[in-house]
């Protein structure tokens, strides 16, 4: 779709991609999307979206539905509370994403990789080749698969064409922590009964997170 726009007294053609609308093509946000099953990964995601936020990008913040062993057993179309559940366009249009999960056994929870296993269709279309990306995590022990779940949520975003992106050392908290943080991603020490709140040190790393996505989006 090609759309005129009056500069002074210019006249400049604009290109909208097909089956886009003006206002998707120059909007530009970044997608925070989480599952959480206590809270925790919950809350990391504010802190991500408060570091993209911060640099002047929207954070679209988006859930993913449960799953259930019932294959009859179905969620409501809208959650009853907090964010709505993401959508395939939600995914398509970002600018760039942050992906969270808690850990199952060293990999991310399912109802993320069933969201995930969703998105053939742009990978098929390539509507997500070289956009950036980050994860986050949270444990229920300090070794209880931070890193590795980190390392596998990257694959299929491999798969997809993102460029991943890190925690650099430049960030002080990165070589200080004594619960959640690594290079890989922003990361939460839940304890066993999954109560321990989402400390300063980890709510600083996941606003760096955030921050950096956003400025690395601005850029490209």
């Amino acid at each position: 779709m090609h759309v005129r726009l009056g500069v002074g007294e210019v006249e400049v053609i604009h290109v909208i991609p097909a089956g886009m609308t003006i206002f998707e093509e120059v909007h530009m946000y970044i997608l925070v999307l989480y599952y959480s099953r206590y809270g925790a990964v919950k809350q990391m995601a504010q802190h991500v979206a408060r570091g993209i936020e911060s640099v002047g990008v929207e954070a679209r913040i988006r859930t993913v539905p449960s799953v259930s062993p019932t294959t009859e057993a179905t969620e409501p179309a809208v959650p009853e509370h907090g964010a709505v559940y993401a959508t395939i366009d939600d995914l398509k249009n970002c600018a760039g994403l942050a992906l969270g999960s808690p850990t199952r056994f060293g990999n991310m929870a399912a109802p993320m990789k069933y969201f995930i296993d969703s998105t053939s269709s742009l990978w098929l279309s390539g509507s997500l080749v070289n956009k950036p990306a980050v994860v986050f995590s949270s444990t229920a022990s300090l070794h209880g698969g931070q890193e590795t779940t980190l390392l596998s949520m990257m694959l299929p975003l491999f798969h997809q064409g993102f460029m991943l992106l890190g925690i650099p050392y430049t960030e002080p908290d990165l070589n200080t922590t004594k619960s959640g943080g690594t290079p890989y991603g922003a990361s939460h020490y839940a304890g066993t009964d999954g109560k321990n709140p989402v400390n300063e040190e980890e709510q600083r790393l996941c606003f760096a997170l955030g921050k950096r996505l956003a400025d690395i989006a601005k850029k490209m």
